[in-house]
């Protein structure tokens, strides 16, 4: 392992690229080379223009729309060794990285999943962001973990870090939020051993571009259980 692809779905995030880009080159990652990919997906403000402006950062426009659509072409793009999902927003702190990415450095597994530690139900929206949003995470952990026999914290935590070999031989087909969770049940059915790792969050407010809402979340468990008895 010697090279870790950092993928950024990014959607009107122009506030937001460049500084989260800066995070990312900034984490020490010791010997290991770090590729950044941002895909922009369709926004209609400066995000693409601004990620390009930025030296070493190779960026591709996702004519798909959803957040999944957008890893998927990350996905396909990357040459490292190991991917790592990233939100372009700052609710998700790079310098977890080496923890997300110790488990299958030292070889225990082919995947990492972010169970997020802190931070719930802070912030403007604490109603339909924070309460409602941890009812509807609950619940899908709570399914997931019934239907594919895991004991995971959360599944819907951003980090999720993946080996190029497992990214490549699972089919994905979500092109939305459930992107994720698909990959996860997936990987489960499979007998992948998944393994949860503590990371940190700092939620935001619709008003600043939070974006993930309540119907995600009845997509989310279609995805689920289609996926454990259909897919």
């Amino acid at each position: 392992m010697k090279k870790i692809s950092v993928i950024i779905p990014a959607y009107n995030e122009e506030r937001t690229i460049a500084l989260i880009i800066q995070k990312v080159k900034a984490v020490n990652l010791r010997n290991l080379e770090k590729e950044i990919i941002v895909v922009d997906n369709n926004s209609k403000d400066k995000t693409g223009e601004i990620a390009r402006s930025i030296p070493g950062v190779k960026v591709f426009l996702e004519k798909i729309k959803g957040k999944g659509a957008s890893v998927r072409r990350g996905f396909q793009e990357a040459t490292g060794d190991i991917f790592i999902i990233q939100d372009a927003d700052l609710e998700y702190d790079p310098g977890d990285f080496p923890a997300v990415l110790e488990p299958i450095l030292s070889g225990r597994c082919n995947m990492t999943n972010g169970v997020r530690i802190e931070g719930r139900f802070h912030g403007k929206d604490f109603i339909h962001a924070g309460f409602l949003g941890f009812i509807g995470n609950s619940i899908i952990t709570f399914t997931t973990n019934v239907l594919y026999q895991n004991k995971a914290g959360e599944y819907e935590g951003c980090y999720k870090a993946i080996t190029k070999e497992m990214a490549r031989l699972i089919d994905v087909r979500a092109n939305d939020f459930d992107f994720e969770n698909e990959l996860v049940c997936k990987m489960l059915k499979k007998g992948e051993v998944i393994i949860d790792v503590p990371i940190h969050y700092y939620p935001r407010s619709y008003s600043d571009g939070k974006k993930i809402k309540w119907i995600h979340g009845f997509k989310i468990l279609r995805t689920v259980i289609k996926t454990r008895f259909f897919d």
